[in-house]
């Protein structure tokens, strides 16, 4: 009976020493790398018929966790350029480029096997090199709104997961025409994201 109890308590000194081990190889950080599908909602308000062509675009994201459960995220990735079409001219109309950074704060849930989460934050957008109608109209450059976000964890092996991410954002800019204001384009995007990450 003692050497079984000697063996048990080995064991679990081990099982336990393991999770030690791989909690702290992992540590508070991870960092994604994801593939993600821009879906614009299109809405509009200028009566022109506004839209932006949908789009694949590299997403980086980091996080700091403050706990199993908690972390935050700084999403990124590079300015990306659209084409700005109006269904009313029936033809593109210009062109912009928009970089949105977004943070997030994330509640990462106990399931066993996988680790989803969801999340809700605020997405700053600003937009340059707009060209709309060869300069006769123009729009604000910068958009701040709310962002939320679900997701799940997939680990792989060792500190490398697969993550599939999905996130609605909502950014919007008025049109301007003549000093008037025209109305309110909409992007207000959905985007679904499919990537590795790394926890370190």
């Amino acid at each position: 009976m003692k050497k079984q109890v000697i063996a048990a308590a080995v064991l679990c000194a081990l099982v336990s020493s393991a999770a030690f081990a791989q909690q702290a190889k992992e540590g508070p950080w991870m960092v994604r790398v994801r593939a993600v599908n821009l879906e614009s909602a299109n809405g509009d308000t200028t009566g022109l018929g506004l839209s932006i062509d949908n789009k694949v675009i590299p997403e980086v994201d980091f996080s700091y966790f403050f706990s199993k459960n908690l972390a935050v995220e700084l999403v990124l990735t590079v300015p990306q350029k659209q084409t700005l079409h109006s269904s009313l001219l029936g033809k593109d109309i210009g062109t912009l480029y928009h970089l949105p950074p977004t943070v997030t704060l994330q509640y990462h849930f106990d399931v066993k096997g996988v680790k989803p989460y969801v999340g809700a934050g605020i997405n700053y957008t600003h937009f340059s090199s707009v060209d709309v109608l060869g300069g006769a109209a123009t729009i604000d450059k910068n958009s701040w709104g709310p962002a939320l976000q679900a997701g799940v964890d997939i680990p792989l092996s060792g500190n490398m997961y697969l993550n599939v991410d999905v996130k609605k954002v909502y950014i919007r800019t008025d049109v301007h025409a003549g000093g008037a204001n025209l109305g309110t384009f909409k992007i207000d995007p959905v985007l679904f994201g499919v990537g590795l990450g790394w926890r370190f």
